[in-house]
Parts: C-alpha cells; sequence; structure tokens
C-alpha cells in the first residue's frame, strides 16, 4: 500500500467512532486524515496535527463547538478534498464524511456508523428536540440534504458497517448491501476482577435524551435499587431533580471520572442498565469486558452484542415497567448464579481490537483485488 487517506466526520472528542480510526491509523500508521473540523487541544496526543487536514470549515469562528449546525455546508467541505495522489481512501462516517469524490483509479472504502439518523428515520424526534430556529432549516434544507445522502453513498465501491442492524438501515435508504465488521472493544484495558460484585446498578452515559437515563433512575427508584450514574451532559440538572425524589444516597451521581474510575465501577457493579436504541453500542460490551451483566433495550445493536439469559437480560419497551421487570428477571437470575464472569468476558473478547484490524485489512484486500482486475 503506498498512499491512504484516512476521512472522519469531525475530530472533537474521543468516542467509539474515533477509536475506529484509531485502529484504521495502526494498520495504516502513514496515512493522512481528512475531516471537517479538528480540535488539537482535545485529539492532539491521538491524532497529531501534522496528519490532520481540516475542511475550509476550520476557519470559521467557533468551528469546533458549532459543527454541528453546519449540516447544510459539509457536502462541500468534504467534496473539496483532492485525493488524486492517494492509492486508497478509507472513511469513518455516520454523517456526511462517506460523501468525498475519488478518482475512478482510488478505491473509496466506507466504515458506516449509520446513515444520518436526523435526515432519516429519527428526523422527527430531532425536529421534536430542537429549537424553532433549527426547526426551520431542517425543514428547508433536509430534502436536498437527502438527496445528497443518496447520491453520494453511490460513489463508495465497498460499505462495511458496525451492525446487521445498520445494515439493515444501509438497505432501506441507500439500497446498498453492505459487510457488517463490529467496532473493537479496549479488551486489552478491561478485565474482570473475579471478586464478588457489589450491591449497586450502574449507568454510564452522555447525559442526553435518546439515553433514556430516566428510565434507569426511575426504575431504581421505585424498586428502591441503588444506581451510580457516571457521566456528564445537557440533561444533567433535569436528572438529578428526578433522582431528588427518591431517598437521599439511593441514586448517586459521579460526575465525569477517570478511565481506571469508569473500569472500577463496571468491575463492582451487579449489572450495567443500559437504555438507549444504538447503532451498535460499545458501552454495553465495555461492561462485559469487566465481567458484568447488562440489562439492556431490546432493539438496535445491544440485540448483537447481549445474550439473553447468559450475559444479560433484555426489555421491549422504553417504560419504566418495562425495565422494572426485566430487573426482576435479572435478580431472580442473579440468585441462581446464572451469570458467569468468565463466559461473560470471554463472549467480549471475541470483539476484541485485534480481530476489528484483521476484519478491517481483509476486506481492504478484497476490495483492492476486486478493483485491480
Amino acid at each position: 500500500m503506498k498512499k491512504v487517506a484516512i476521512v472522519h466526520d469531525w475530530l472533537v472528542n474521543y468516542g467509539g467512532a474515533e477509536r475506529v480510526v484509531e485502529e484504521f491509523l495502526k494498520i495504516y500508521p502513514e496515512a493522512d486524515i481528512f475531516t471537517l473540523v479538528y480540535d488539537e487541544k482535545k485529539m492532539g496526543k491521538i491524532f497529531p496535527p501534522e496528519k490532520v487536514h481540516a475542511s475550509f470549515i476550520q476557519k470559521w469562528p467557533f468551528a469546533t463547538k458549532l459543527y454541528t449546525k453546519f449540516l447544510k455546508f459539509m457536502p462541500k467541505a468534504f467534496e473539496s478534498f483532492d485525493f488524486s495522489d492517494y492509492d486508497l481512501v478509507l472513511c469513518s462516517s455516520s454523517s456526511c464524511a462517506k460523501g468525498v469524490i475519488t478518482p475512478p483509479s482510488v478505491p473509496h472504502i466506507a466504515y458506516i456508523h449509520t446513515p444520518m439518523r436526523y435526515a432519516w428515520d429519527q428526523f422527527f424526534e430531532y425536529q421534536k428536540r430542537s429549537g424553532r430556529l433549527t426547526r426551520h432549516f431542517m425543514n428547508k434544507w433536509m430534502s436536498s440534504i437527502r438527496q445528497w445522502d443518496f447520491i453520494s453513498s453511490q460513489r463508495i465501491d465497498k460499505i462495511i458497517c458496525n451492525s446487521k442492524y445498520i445494515q439493515r438501515r444501509i438497505k432501506k435508504y441507500w439500497n446498498l448491501p453492505a459487510e457488517v465488521i463490529y467496532p473493537p472493544v479496549d479488551t486489552e484495558r478491561l478485565e474482570p476482577s473475579y471478586t464478588d460484585p457489589q450491591d449497586f446498578y450502574v449507568v454510564f452515559s452522555r447525559f442526553v435524551s435518546y439515553k433514556r437515563i430516566d428510565l434507569a433512575i426511575k426504575a431504581c427508584g421505585q424498586l428502591n435499587k441503588k444506581l451510580v450514574v457516571i457521566g456528564s451532559g445537557s440533561q444533567e440538572n433535569e436528572l438529578k431533580l428526578l433522582a431528588s425524589r427518591y431517598p437521599k444516597g439511593l441514586i448517586a451521581f459521579t460526575g465525569r471520572i477517570s478511565d481506571e474510575e469508569v473500569k472500577s465501577y463496571l468491575q463492582k457493579c451487579k449489572a450495567m442498565i443500559f437504555c438507549a436504541e444504538e447503532d451498535f453500542g460499545i458501552i454495553p460490551l465495555e461492561a462485559q469486558a469487566c465481567g458484568r451483566p447488562v440489562i439492556a433495550y431490546g432493539k438496535g445493536g445491544t440485540l448483537e452484542t447481549v445474550v439473553d439469559g447468559e450475559t444479560g437480560v433484555f426489555f421491549y419497551r422504553q417504560e419504566t415497567e418495562s425495565l422494572c421487570n426485566a430487573i426482576g428477571r435479572f435478580e431472580d437470575l442473579y440468585s441462581k448464579n446464572t451469570f458467569d464472569t468468565g463466559k461473560i468476558y470471554s463472549h467480549a473478547l471475541t470483539f476484541n481490537a485485534n480481530r476489528f484490524r484483521l476484519e478491517i485489512e481483509d476486506a481492504v484486500n478484497k476490495t483492492l483485488g476486486e478493483f485491480n482486475k
């Protein structure tokens, strides 16, 4: 491989999608990175500035904070990158990154975390949560964004996606096939403690509405179960007000804590509660990598990462009663020693980072072989 370009939506915070880019760099360490905007203070240690090429939007005032407001201009930003000097373009995309234009001789492989949620199936949900001005521009621009999203998807030579759930969405909105390669879980850092768990549950998440942390708080409050809530976000005050309805200390908030502290909570908890509908959902697997089971909403990516009755249990309605019933079922199974720490950890190991790199390399090599025929 001579020259590789890695394209990612934006580099402003580190999460599951950025971990995918980090693994791409381990496969192709000499690659250049192209992105909409780049926050060097937050991301410079992981993605050094000499590797990163940001779009013209980087020069706009407060670009690294307001970038989500610039959706209308993202297609032009990604189409402005020139890849004529590269031998491979490898994208990581949940927004517009996959819309880059490559020459006919340069294969374009895209790892799709999801087609744009706010353009397709979750448009009305995003609209409800937005202010009047945002709703105005969503209504004005989204039709053309959908057209561009579909048209630009047809330029991709090979689509890889992070779950069967997203594979179905790609078929639905782009009418294209996709190969499933599950994202990497950091099983080198995460491991069980093999000590007896303590009598509390954990939620670990950004505090935003679709994560449905309120369900965990209500269910644990009603059942008088201790819950530790890890994270922060725009819903923090609202969630703390909700928790104040219940006995003091029953619902505990840690705020943002270090990775080692998160690991300790995951190792010690009775189980993680996960209430969101996610495209894949890396956090339930991180809990399993610590040997702990997950009580998960049974829709989306968790259906592919949690084994019901073995590494966790599901609830199927985003309602307090449904979650309460699942906690009751979990407690019953837990009392019978159903959940084996070693088996849960072994299940998480099947999603390890080395497996991810090998599968990506294999997919790239096969695509290049077919491309060069």
